[in-house]
C-alpha cells in the first residue's frame, strides 16, 4: 500500500530555518502543513515565505503545542483521503529531514504503531535537556509501566489509522505529547523508537518550554498518585495516633488504622490514579489481598522497631510507612492496576 506523506509543523515565533525545512521536505515528496500558533505580526514574513509551498494554518492567539498539533491533525483528517502517514516535527531545525523520512517509512511498515524519533543525547547537549528527559523518562516509567527512552521527542509518525486517537488526547501545551504516550500504553498501541541524531542549536534558546508550568503539566500524573498517597498516609497516621491514645496497643491501633486508610487508598487509586482496565471485583480482591499481606509485614516491622530500637511508636510508625509505601506502590502499579502494553523497541 502506498501512503501519502504529510509533515505537520507547529510553529511559534520561528526563524528562517522554518523556510529551509519546508523546502527540503517538499523536495523529498512531503506535503507540508504548518500551524502558526499565534506568532504575531513580527513573524508574518516567515509564514508568507512558505505559504506558496505549504498549507499554513493560523491560531490568532497562542494556544500551545498540543492545541496546534490537534488543529493540524483535524485539518489533515478533514481534507485528505487515506491512506496516509503523518510525521510531526519541530520548527527550529532540531529534526533532520532524513530522520523524518526514516520514521515515517517505519510508520508505513507499522501502520498501527506510534513511531518515535529517539535522540541518543550524545555530544554537546544542554544539561537541562539531559536532566529533563531523564526525569520525564523515569516519571513515565513509573506512571505507565512502559519503557520509552525519549519521551520528549517531537519527531513522531503514525498513519491515518491512529489520527482519531491523537485527536482525542487532552492537553493544549507540552503535556500533550506525554499524554499521547500514556494513551498509547492504555490502548495497547505499540510504541517503536528509531534512533535519530541529537541536534541542539546554541543552548536551545529557541525552545519555548516553560520549565515550571510545562513541567507541572507533564508530571501531573505522578503528582496525582503522590497526592493520593499523602492523603491516605495522613488518614492512617492520624488514626494510629488516635487509637494508640485510646487503647495503648501498638498492634491494635496499627491494624485498625490500616484497614480504614487502605479502603480509602484503594478507592482513590482505582478511580483517579491508575484507572486500570481490570474489573472492580478482580482488582478489589487483589488489592485487599496485598493490603492484608502489607498489614502483617507493617505490624511486624512496627513492633520490631518499637521493641528493638530507641524509637518511640510514632517515629517507628513513620519509618514503617515509608518502607511499606515503596513496596505497596510497586505491587499496585505492576500487578493490580497495570495497563498492559507491548514493550518498546529500538531499531537501527
Amino acid at each position: 500500500m502506498k501512503y501519502e506523506r504529510y509533515a505537520l509543523i507547529p510553529a511559534y515565533c520561528p526563524d528562517e530555518r522554518l523556510i529551509g525545512i519546508t523546502e527540503e521536505l517538499i523536495g523529498r515528496g512531503f506535503k507540508v502543513i504548518i500551524l502558526n500558533d499565534g506568532s504575531g505580526s513580527s513573524y508574518r514574513h516567515i509564514f508568507e515565505a512558505v505559504s506558496d509551498k505549504a498549507d499554513v494554518l493560523v491560531h490568532i492567539h497562542n494556544h500551545g503545542k498540543g492545541a496546534a498539533l490537534r488543529t493540524g491533525l483535524s485539518y489533515i483528517s478533514e481534507n485528505f483521503q487515506p491512506p496516509y502517514a503523518v510525521v510531526t516535527m519541530d520548527a527550529d531545525g532540531q529534526h533532520k529531514v532524513e530522520d523524518a523520512e526514516r520514521i515515517i517509512e517505519q510508520a508505513c511498515n507499522e501502520p498501527d504503531s506510534l513511531i518515535l524519533g529517539s535522540r541518543e543525547f550524545k555530544g554537546r547537549v544542554p544539561l537541562r535537556s539531559i536532566f529533563g528527559n531523564t526525569v520525564t523518562r523515569f516519571v513515565f516509567r513509573i506512571a505507565s509501566g512502559a519503557k520509552v527512552y525519549d519521551t520528549q521527542t517531537g519527531l513522531r509518525a503514525f498513519t491515518h489509522r491512529s489520527i482519531g486517537r491523537m485527536l482525542a488526547v487532552s492537553g493544549d501545551r507540552y503535556e500533550y505529547e506525554m499524554n499521547v504516550l500514556m494513551n498509547c500504553v492504555k490502548q495497547n498501541m505499540t510504541i517503536t523508537e528509531i534512533p535519530i541524531e541529537t541536534i541542539y542549536i546554541g543552548k536551545n534558546e529557541s525552545s519555548h518550554f516553560d520549565t515550571v508550568h510545562d513541567s507541572y503539566r507533564i508530571y501531573k500524573e505522578i503528582l496525582k498518585f503522590s497526592a493520593s498517597s499523602l492523603l491516605c498516609f495522613g488518614i492512617d497516621y492520624t488514626l494510629f495516633c488516635l487509637f494508640s491514645a485510646l487503647c495503648g496497643s501498638v498492634s491494635v491501633s496499627n491494624i485498625s488504622a490500616r484497614i480504614l486508610s487502605a479502603t480509602a487508598n484503594y478507592n482513590l487509586n482505582k478511580r483517579f490514579v491508575f484507572r486500570g482496565s481490570s474489573s472492580a471485583k478482580k482488582s478489589a480482591v487483589q488489592y485487599f489481598a496485598l493490603a492484608a499481606m502489607v498489614l502483617v509485614c507493617n505490624t511486624a516491622l512496627l513492633n520490631l522497631l518499637v521493641a528493638a530500637t530507641p524509637l518511640n511508636r510514632y517515629s517507628a510508625k513513620l519509618i514503617t510507612e515509608i518502607t511499606m509505601f515503596t513496596l505497596s506502590w510497586a505491587a499496585q502499579h505492576c500487578f493490580i492496576f497495570s495497563k498492559k502494553t507491548k514493550e518498546s523497541s529500538v531499531n537501527g
